[in-house]
């Protein structure tokens, strides 16, 4: 059985930083493209950004554009979420997602991906 923990949240203050981390257990990491979706109250779960399996050039939003940077260690099993210049709408629970079919595109929506984290709440006071 595939598992992702997502680490990392907490409160930080606007213009502040934090590092998100997914650990996938099971499966083969290394073939998945993976990304990173957030969630805020009374808000549909929208894409953050993503990484095929190659680990090259990440997608992201735009919203989160040259603040957010995605990368993943595929001998760790792996995948992060480094955000910077946090902004009080950033707040949200974020999860992130790994596709199976070893795809070498990005998936943009949440139904192309097959397994999920439970959460990690991040929120960003003003």
């Amino acid at each position: 059985q595939v598992q992702l923990v997502e680490s990392g949240g907490g409160l930080v203050q606007a213009g502040g930083s934090l590092r998100l981390s997914c650990v996938v257990s099971e499966g083969t990491f290394y073939n998945y493209a993976m990304g990173w979706f957030r969630q805020a109250p009374g808000k549909e779960r929208e894409f953050v950004g993503g990484v095929s399996r190659y680990a090259t050039n990440p997608l992201y939003e735009d919203s989160v554009k040259g603040r957010f940077t995605i990368s993943r260690d595929n001998a760790k099993n792996t995948l992060y979420l480094q955000m910077n210049s946090l902004k009080p709408e950033d707040t949200a629970a974020y999860y992130c997602a790994a596709d199976r079919t070893g795809q070498w595109t990005i998936p943009r929506f949440a139904h192309e991906y097959d397994y999920w984290g439970q959460g990690t709440q991040v929120t960003v006071s003003s």
